[in-house]
């Protein structure tokens, strides 16, 4: 396998992983994962579902592009560009309101260190397989 294609699953299934974590049960993660001790609102318990919409919607085009190998150079340009933008949208969020819980922080550091992978995997990698390292 190369590391395009694995790289390329282990998004898609991290992914995956966030977005259900999120929209299953909203109130559950916030509780679990938030240190939130009050319920949701509809309102953002919405807004946490759609963007579980966005993440799966997202991971079915990463793992369409993974198992079938196309676009992959498009695909994998488009996870270091969506993992930049939530970065660059967190790094303001905590600018403007404060440093979040451990577990967003976490992400915030997941999803820059995203961006220098991406470089790396376009323009340092040719068919290199995993067995190769």
């Amino acid at each position: 396998m190369n590391l395009k294609k694995a790289y390329l699953l282990f998004f898609a299934t991290t992914l995956s992983v966030i977005a259900l974590l999120y929209g299953i049960v909203p109130n559950w993660f916030t509780h679990t994962f938030l240190s939130s001790t009050t319920y949701i609102t509809t309102d953002a318990a919405h807004i946490l579902r759609a963007v579980t919409g966005l993440y799966l919607t997202l991971v079915g085009w990463v793992y369409y592009s993974a198992i079938t190998n196309k676009h992959m150079d498009a695909t994998i340009f488009v996870t270091g560009l969506f993992c930049g933008g939530l970065g660059i949208g967190r790094l303001l969020s905590i600018i403007v309101d404060g440093v979040p819980s451990p577990l967003l922080v976490l992400y915030v550091i997941m999803e820059f260190a995203i961006v220098p992978i991406v470089y790396l995997l376009l323009n340092k990698t040719s068919n290199l397989s995993l067995k190769h390292i």
